[in-house]
């Protein structure tokens, strides 16, 4: 009988024994009665990319092994769990985690971090509008993860001014004493510059400057004597040119007439050449299409650095008016006004005050192109070159 009592013993301590090994190899969930605790968190602060994916590093005490039962919060975004041990925890944050505190949830007990961890977007910048500008130009920045305290620079480190619109486009005024260089954007640590050049334009005396068309242009019409305060202001008319002419005095409004067309390109006196029955209507016989061809063009009147402008360039500029119209013209940077033109047949005077007719450098057939606008309209068309027309001049 001892015997036997013996033998349960041992059997008994046997089974004993060999369930706690079999426990020993189980996960180990942590204890009811001890919940989590946070000692440390690492990294801070993270700088991410769009898509882009960073590990925080929690430690602390008794977060168990087992992590089904694990929960990671952040800012109120819910972080991925990649491993767990009873005192360190690593977990996924992406560009799109709230920045904030950090909550460990272990078997419905919680622990709340006495620090907070920043994240930090890195800026994508997409493109960027003017191209080119002077001081005090609103310039549009579009990308993405842009925040309401990002900082922008202009070229030598220009702080500018900076409107912020959305997370996809911010403006910013370019600041004085900016110069030619890539536009940067900072957020926190992080910051990208623009793949281009922004263009500072530095404008010298009597010049104008359109952000549309990132072109600089004369002030005023050629012989004007000011800038026009209204688009009938007739001190700002300026002269009237025959296309493909010199600077001789015929464009003068007080010039006279001549009848006999000129036979090269200096016909050799200021008078105004009429020609109204000669087809195709010009001052000089035989034509020359190569006139007034690029800032070192034959006769070309503007001064030295300036041309006349193409078709394509006039277009440019009225496509950016606010109204395809007088108004818009005059509403424009270039202040064009309503000056009128002298007629081929007699050299008398038309629209004065009601048109506009300004010439390009564009041959079209026998004729020329030029820009005309009246109170209710705008557009490109041909006509005589024997006209006179204003002319205002575009830097080269």
């Amino acid at each position: 009988m001892k015997k036997l009592s013996l033998f349960f013993c041992l059997l008994l301590a046997l089974m004993t024994t060999f369930q706690a090994c079999n426990n020993e190899d189980e996960a180990t969930p942590a204890p009811e009665d001890e919940p989590p605790s946070i000692t440390n968190l690492s990294p801070l602060e993270f700088t991410l990319a769009t898509g882009a994916t960073e590990t925080l590093t929690i430690t602390g005490a008794h977060f168990g092994t087992e992590q089904s039962a694990v929960t990671v919060t952040m800012g109120g975004s819910s972080l991925a769990v990649q491993s767990v041990t009873d005192t360190r925890i690593e977990a996924d944050v992406t560009a799109n985690t709230t920045s904030g505190t950090v909550t460990v949830t272990v078997n419905d007990q919680s622990a709340t971090s006495s620090e907070s961890v920043t994240i930090n977007q890195i800026p994508v910048i997409s493109d960027f509008n003017p191209k080119s500008g002077e001081s005090g130009t609103e310039v549009t920045i579009t990308g993405n993860n842009f925040t309401a305290d990002a900082v922008v620079t202009f070229a030598i480190d220009q702080a500018a001014t900076v409107q912020f619109v959305s997370a996809t486009e911010l403006k910013a005024t370019v600041p004085a004493d900016a110069e030619t260089g890539k536009i940067k954007v900072a957020i926190g640590n992080a910051e990208v510059e623009t793949a281009t050049d922004f263009e500072v334009v530095i404008l010298n005396q009597n010049e104008v400057f359109n952000p549309t068309t990132g072109k600089v242009w004369m002030d005023r019409n050629l012989g004007a004597s000011q800038v026009a305060t209204s688009s009938t202001d007739a001190a700002a008319y300026g002269d009237l040119y025959q296309w493909g002419r010199a600077a001789d005095g015929h464009e003068s409004r007080t010039s006279g007439t001549a009848e006999i067309l000129a036979t090269s390109d200096t016909p050799g006196h200021g008078d105004f050449i009429t020609n109204g029955v000669s087809i195709p209507y010009d001052w000089r016989n035989p034509q020359n299409d190569n006139l007034w061809q690029g800032v070192n063009g034959t006769n070309n009147p503007c001064p030295s650095g300036y041309r006349l402008p193409t078709e394509a360039e006039w277009e440019a500029e009225r496509t950016s008016w606010s109204s395809d119209d007088a108004a818009g013209a005059f509403a424009s940077p270039l202040k064009l006004p309503v000056a009128g033109y002298r007629l081929n047949n007699n050299g008398s005077f038309y629209e004065v005050g009601s048109g506009g007719y300004y010439w390009s450098s564009t041959v079209s057939g026998t004729d020329a192109r030029c820009l005309y606008f009246y109170s209710s309209s705008a557009f490109m068309l041909s006509n005589y070159r024997a006209r006179g027309y204003s002319v205002r001049c575009l830097k080269d």
